[in-house]
């Protein structure tokens, strides 16, 4: 398939829902929070009910313009919303209030690893309710769904790209920058598992040098990053097969079944006249002022490529910078760390080394462990004032992490503080090379790396105590 794909160009653009993170729904005072009894976040407003009227949540557009300028997006001084008609048994009204013609956010881009990636809009609009299968929950053949209509009403922002990605990685890529920046303003959660930021991928396959794209085929509600790839990576396959075969790819919807690793056809790709959209009679068009935007501006928070930037001028290495920015908790524990004076190179050792394998290997954010800011701060301290070596300072950061006690009280109750008499080194010293003649007459023949050798049994000998600069001016010193 490979030699195929060498013939094709692939043609990727995303859509994006992210639900916003506000107490109440779009147009309606019922609450939001994921996990609820199910229809207990509802109203008669959300239920669609004869005679209701839909009142706009304010904080919805706030965060909308908000989203919009950390994509460099340009606001618009008046939005609408129109009635977009569907039926769908978890849309209870029959229509979603949506955004067509007029979006909130037009005309904005972000940056992937030195490509621009456009994008054409982000529109406001609510979300359905949510379909539960009754197979799917254990009865096994049954034949009906139950519908949870907790969900419908809560905000929606749609982020619609340019078709300007070209492989899979630069979809993920992009989806992963999108995530992180809409954490980092604090509009969305970002939590694909639990569905409040689902992806429809669009996908098509042109000759080589072609300029005219070919039939697109759109992938519905993706909820992982590499569910996302392993779909992008089928359909690509998919309709290169197609085409190769003298056939034609047919624009539809289709679902990806992640346990099968296809996409399935589950519909024909509608157009806007399908939905027969109209502007919303029971809303006004929005007026956005220009102070209002920059009211939104002023609050802007650090985005994750501007800290990112910083920590690499802080010394850090491009990757080491990503990995942190990545997970948004951390990235906030080092800002404070640094805030509270702490060299960035040992602080970061630290955050990379045994803090990530803790982190990994008990499948825990920082957050959720004991350490402080504070606590690791000081141990870094200790470490500079040669109150107590690197290594020991590796050894008691994962009691840290487990139990919260400082740095300062495990070292005084296990006794750990640094050996830096030159004295007491150079007696465990002589000590050491007096037990390994064999050593020191290869080391004397010119075998000059067994001094690490030589270092390892004198830590070993003080657990760790040792001040390792001194021990290694002293051995060299008795070994000549």
């Amino acid at each position: 398939m490979e030699s195929l794909r060498d013939k094709y160009e692939v043609v990727i653009g995303l859509e994006v829902h992210a639900q916003l993170k506000t107490r109440s729904k779009i147009f309606a005072p019922d609450g939001t929070e994921f996990g609820k009894e199910p229809n207990s976040e509802t109203s008669p407003i959300t239920l669609g009910m004869p005679g209701v009227l839909p009142v706009l949540n304010r904080e919805v557009v706030n965060m909308g313009i908000l989203t919009g300028l950390a994509l460099n997006c340009e606001i618009p001084a008046r939005c609408k919303f129109d009635r977009k008609q569907y039926f769908y048994p978890d849309l209870p009204k029959g229509y979603q209030i949506s955004q067509y013609d007029e979006p909130i956010c037009v005309n904005g881009h972000i940056d992937i690893k030195g490509k621009r990636i456009g994008i054409t809009r982000a529109h406001l609009e609510e979300d359905a309710g949510k379909l539960v299968h009754a197979g799917a929950a254990g009865i096994a053949g049954s034949s009906y769904s139950l519908v949870d209509l907790n969900r419908a009403g809560t905000p929606l922002l749609e982020i619609v790209s340019e078709p300007d990605m070209r492989s899979s990685d630069e979809a993920r890529a992009y989806m992963e920058e999108l995530r992180n920046i809409v954490r980092y303003i604090g509009v969305c959660d970002g939590n694909l598992e639990e569905g409040s930021m689902r992806c429809d991928a669009n996908i098509s396959v042109m000759p080589k040098g072609s300029k005219v794209f070919g039939t697109r085929a759109e992938i519905k509600n993706v909820n992982s990053f590499s569910a996302l790839q392993r779909a992008i990576e089928y359909e690509i396959d998919r309709q290169i097969d197609i085409v190769e075969e003298g056939g034609k790819v047919v624009q539809e919807t289709r679902l990806w079944d992640d346990n099968a690793r296809e996409t399935r056809s589950m519909r024909g790709k509608e157009d806007a006249h399908d939905y027969r959209y109209f502007p919303e009679p029971d809303l006004m068009p929005l007026e956005i002022s220009r102070e209002w935007v920059e009211e939104i501006r002023s609050k802007m928070p650090e985005l994750p490529e501007q800290k990112r930037q910083r920590y690499m001028g802080l010394g850090l290495s491009e990757y080491d910078a990503s990995v942190i920015v990545e997970q948004m908790g951390l990235a906030l524990f080092f800002d404070k760390v640094l805030e509270l004076g702490a060299t960035p190179k040992i602080a970061v050792n630290f955050i990379m080394g045994e803090i990530a394998a803790y982190l990994k290997e008990e499948h825990k954010e920082i957050t959720e462990t004991e350490l402080t800011p504070e606590n690791l701060v000081e141990l870094i301290a200790l470490i500079e004032k040669n109150t107590i070596s690197n290594n020991i300072g590796k050894q008691i950061i994962v009691d840290m992490m487990k139990d919260g006690t400082k740095a300062s009280e495990i070292v005084e109750k296990r006794g750990l503080s640094q050996i830096s008499d030159e004295g007491a080194i150079k007696e465990v010293c002589e000590k050491v090379v007096a037990a390994n003649p064999k050593e020191v007459e290869a080391y004397k023949k010119g075998k000059v790396q067994l001094l690490g050798f030589f270092v390892g049994q004198v830590m070993k000998e003080t657990k760790g105590r040792a001040n390792p600069k001194a021990v290694n001016e002293l051995l060299k010193e008795i070994l000549g």
